[in-house]
């Protein structure tokens, strides 16, 4: 009798947590797939039940959740954890503690790097768009998630972190062994060019929750000084908050649509909110230019707006959306792509420059961790060539 009652009360159990994550994700229509349905309820008993290892009601829904999202096989959905979660809402803020790398999930589950951010040490240490992260201390990294990628390679400043990277050309592995520090990284830098005082040099880093306040604090102050033509850098930026990208792309392109988010069901488009500065302008991407990076670039190629020179982005013309869930944690789903104003998809295609021109691997690590360099830096050069023709 009592083993009945026990037998009962773990099928009440599973099936109670079985309806809890049903009624959330699926609704109405689970049921219509009750075979289903009955395998998992009878799966949850069978661990709450047989399995030698104690597992809680609580981890037995993280779980389900999670498995849900991984039947999806999009390297960018994910269910989050609190810690997770917590460690991503800080990351858009603009300061952590960590390395300063954008990673995504690229062919054969590789770990790859997006781009180093500016001045973090990753950068500083050498590690490069396209290195592809093979172990976190020790940990080999295929078939990983990103959220726990970022979680090992995230910590507490001062602690030492080892990225083990494979990177083509480099004969062999090579140990990064990197020391955390706060990355606090003001998206938008701005300067006159030294040997070009008429053009503004302007590197965004990323799009963040403040990036458009800094734009327009870096515009107003370098157009005090003056300037007749501006050179956008995008070069190794990951992207990051839609609405930043839009207030920036607006500064730049004309009235009109600057992207298309398409949606299971419906397609919206977002238009520029004036401000189309009427100076020549020229940006400079490559391959760490990432999704809302691309926005901006795609919106400025296709309106015309300015000349893209470089090479070509990254190619993430996805959108995520960040739904809290109770508990602290939250879930992460690819809810749309994005289409460039001609409404060209450029989701693993990337945006191709209008002048293409190829940065040796040797100088990228050099010229990333200096200021604009006019002599070294030949997409800057063709940028500054490009801007002396159109400068009056």
């Amino acid at each position: 009798m009592e083993q009945r009652r026990t037998t009962l009360k773990t099928l009440l159990t599973a099936f109670a947590i079985f309806s809890m994550i049903f009624t959330a994700s699926l609704g109405v229509a689970a049921l219509t797939n009750l075979g289903n349905i009955g395998r998992a309820v009878k799966v949850i008993a069978l661990i709450k039940m047989k399995a030698i290892q104690p597992v809680s009601a609580s981890q037995l829904i993280e779980g389900a959740a999670a498995g849900m999202v991984g039947s999806l096989n999009d390297p960018y959905s994910t269910y989050l954890a609190p810690e997770p979660f917590e460690s991503l809402m800080e990351h858009l803020k603009g300061s952590y503690g960590g390395v300063g790398l954008l990673v995504s999930m690229e062919k054969e589950n590789r770990l790859t790097v997006v781009s180093p951010f500016k001045g973090t040490p990753a950068q500083k240490a050498g590690i490069l768009s396209g290195d592809w992260i093979v172990k976190i201390d020790g940990q080999e990294t295929t078939n990983m998630t990103l959220e726990k990628a970022a979680q090992l390679m995230q910590g507490k400043p001062g602690t030492k972190v080892t990225l083990t990277v494979w990177r083509e050309g480099l004969e062999g592995l090579k140990d990064y062994v990197l020391t955390r520090q706060i990355i606090n990284i003001p998206s938008v830098e701005g300067q006159l060019l030294k040997k070009n005082r008429d053009i503004a040099y302007i590197n965004i880093t990323q799009f963040s929750e403040n990036t458009g306040t800094e734009l327009e604090r870096v515009l107003k102050e370098l157009g005090e000084q003056g300037f007749k033509g501006i050179v956008l850098d995008l070069r190794n930026n990951p992207g990051g908050e839609l609405e930043a990208a839009l207030q920036v792309a607006s500064k730049f392109v004309p009235e009109g649509p600057i992207v298309h988010i398409v949606e299971k069901q419906r397609t919206e488009t977002l238009m520029a909110r004036g401000g189309n500065l009427k100076v020549p302008l020229v940006v400079l991407v490559n391959k760490g230019s990432a999704s809302a990076s691309e926005i901006v670039s795609g919106a400025i190629k296709d309106t015309k707006a300015g000349i893209l020179v470089g090479e070509k982005t990254f190619g993430k013309g996805l959108v995520q959306t960040v739904f809290p869930l109770s508990g602290g944690a939250a879930l992460k789903l690819t809810t749309a792509k994005y289409l460039t104003p001609n409404k060209t998809d450029i989701n693993k295609k990337g945006i191709e420059p209008n002048v293409k021109v190829e940065l040796p691997q040797e100088l990228e690590r050099e010229i990333a961790l200096t200021s604009p360099n006019e002599d070294k830096d030949p997409q800057l050069r063709k940028a500054i060539e490009i801007l002396r023709t159109k400068i009056k």
